[in-house]
């Protein structure tokens, strides 16, 4: 165990800007580190790096290794994973930690079967235990009940994180650290994908709910697809996204990109509106750690007003407009 050393955590890059789990996640890689005597070490694999690992030092990176290139200007599983096995065999990390996003999830059980590791998966808590082993908390049966994980007598330790459960810090601009370029070519054949064509189109609608401040979601309770225009007005008003359960989204009211919950995306933002929701569990798991949660439903016996900051009992189609119309007045 005394061959290892120093927590790393891979941070994805969208757009030229680092994903907000990536930075999240820097919080526990530090608590780890600390425990250890480490550093944390940010990981970055792409081109365009240059903002997104100034924005990792600045939330607490104490090193930074970076692998570009030709080979690695768009995603893939194979090659990215390449070359984060090959950082982790000259570095020999204590624990790499993953958002629990869709490269994060592929990438992590791929390395953890090279270096024949456990990895824990969309985990919600991080704790250190005996003999410098991370304890992972994870919820199972649908957020029923939680898991902990923990991968005592291998190295090194690898997990998912779900994104917005862990709150960023704030940036410390000042901050400096190395900056390791590592030159990690793929031998022909590593990669056995390639991109035929790149659909811009889509993508430049899409949705980014795990980076939004404020969500406003939308379900079964609206009545009808057509009163998410109702939703959609206020998350305009107030600057955010729209969001939506997942029995609106398999009753084809909305596409699954909106999806929070379980099976969709965690968040957690600043602010969360529940309109015509009922609180299933999987969907409680998605949005739990939002900082505030309004919910707004017509029956006063639904569980969202459980765990609700804030609840209105009343009709979707009365509650909304007024609600938004009064978010304008204030902003004017």
């Amino acid at each position: 165990m005394s061959e290892y050393k120093d927590v790393m955590v891979f941070v994805e890059v969208f757009g030229g800007r680092a994903k907000n789990v990536g930075l999240e996640i820097l919080g526990p890689a530090k608590k780890i580190a600390d425990a250890a005597g480490e550093k944390v070490v940010a990981v970055f694999v792409g081109n365009g790096s240059d903002d997104a690992i100034k924005a990792a030092i600045s939330y607490g990176a104490d090193q930074v290794i970076s692998v570009e290139g030709a080979d690695y200007e768009d995603y893939s599983v194979e090659g990215y994973a390449y070359a984060l096995a090959q950082i982790i065999e000259k570095y020999n990390p204590i624990a790499f930690l993953f958002g629990a996003t869709s490269n994060g999830r592929e990438l992590a059980p791929r390395l953890a079967a090279r270096f024949i590791t456990g990895a824990s998966a969309d985990s919600t808590n991080i704790e250190v235990g005996d003999g410098g082993s991370i304890q992972w908390t994870r919820p199972v049966y649908a957020g029923r009940m939680l898991s902990l994980v923990e991968c005592a007598a291998t190295r090194p330790q690898i997990g998912t994180v779900r994104p917005g459960i862990f709150k960023r810090g704030e940036p410390d601009m000042s901050r400096t650290a190395e900056i390791i370029k590592e030159d990690i070519a793929l031998p022909a054949g590593t990669v056995r994908t390639s991109i035929v064509e790149k659909i811009t189109e889509a993508a430049e609608g899409a949705v980014k709910l795990e980076d939004a401040e404020i969500i406003v979601s939308g379900g079964r309770g609206l009545g009808k697809p057509e009163n998410f225009s109702l939703v959609k007005d206020l998350a305009d008003v107030l600057g955010g996204v729209v969001g939506a359960s997942r029995a609106a989204v398999d009753a084809g009211w909305i596409p699954h990109v909106h999806q929070v919950g379980q099976t969709g995306k965690t968040v957690g933002p600043k602010l969360y509106i529940a309109c015509g929701i009922s609180g299933a569990i999987q969907h409680l798991a998605g949005m739990s750690g939002s900082d505030t949660i309004i919910a707004i439903n017509r029956d006063p016996d639904a569980p969202i007003f459980e765990i609700a900051d804030y609840g209105v009992v009343g009709d979707i189609k009365e509650v909304l407009p007024a609600f938004t119309e009064a978010v304008k007045k204030l902003k004017a």
